[in-house]
């Protein structure tokens, strides 16, 4: 099937809808952002900015599929009150929530992937870097949603930004909670928690608790 086909396959009223309400005139006719007709525009509020050269269907939300995930009857959620910034090409999966409140901000690296199911929800700042790919069944989160107070009533889980590097790869099933710091080149191992900054450069993370398992690795899809 020829690229022009699978892109007239993939356009439909909901990604007109989508670039005409959050992209300028002139950049919207690319169409350089396409949503599956699956996924469910629940809030389309705030803001969304393509911060590198526009292509046409260089962002694409709710497609592909897996087999650890029903296609037909998952459902994707985007729901945006805050900022949601594209550096470059983007694909993320069928069944993935991306939830950015009001006052937050999303910055999805280039290059990044993310496979079924995936959650994301920013509440204060996320930024993802270059070449990041996420699995199956990760949640992203920098809140805990809920406060909790000390017994002075001072609050003592305020939502705290996560950074993931450049070519960060994380295994499915991941729990990467507020104040995580993830460096470049690491791979997160299925299944882990991450609470906290980690250190090191090109660093295999797994366990419970979170240790290094392999240093001075390289990892590509």
């Amino acid at each position: 099937m020829s690229k022009a086909i699978k892109f007239i396959k993939r356009v439909n009223l909901r990604s007109i809808i989508f670039n005409f309400r959050y992209l300028s005139f002139k950049t919207a006719l690319k169409m350089p952002i396409l949503i599956s007709r699956n996924f469910f525009l629940y809030k389309m509020k705030g803001a969304i900015t393509i911060d590198a050269p526009v292509k046409t269907g260089m962002i694409q939300i709710g497609y592909a599929r897996i087999g650890v995930s029903d296609f037909e009857r998952t459902r994707g959620i985007l729901e945006v009150y805050g900022d949601i910034v594209f550096k470059g090409r983007a694909f993320i999966m069928h069944g993935s929530k991306i939830i950015v409140s009001k006052n937050a901000e999303l910055i999805f690296g280039d290059d990044f992937s993310a496979s079924a199911e995936v959650t994301i929800i920013a509440e204060k700042r996320i930024v993802i870097g270059n070449g990041t790919g996420i699995s199956w069944q990760t949640q992203i989160m920098d809140t805990d949603f809920h406060y909790i107070a000390d017994e002075n009533g001072v609050v003592i889980n305020e939502p705290t930004e996560i950074i993931i590097g450049n070519k960060v790869w994380i295994g499915c099933r991941c729990n990467i909670l507020k104040g995580s710091l993830i460096p470049d080149g690491c791979v997160v191992g299925s299944g882990s928690l991450i609470t906290k900054k980690l250190s090191g450069e090109n660093n295999i993370f797994g366990g419970n608790p979170t240790r290094i398992l392999k240093s001075n690795i390289t990892w590509w899809f």
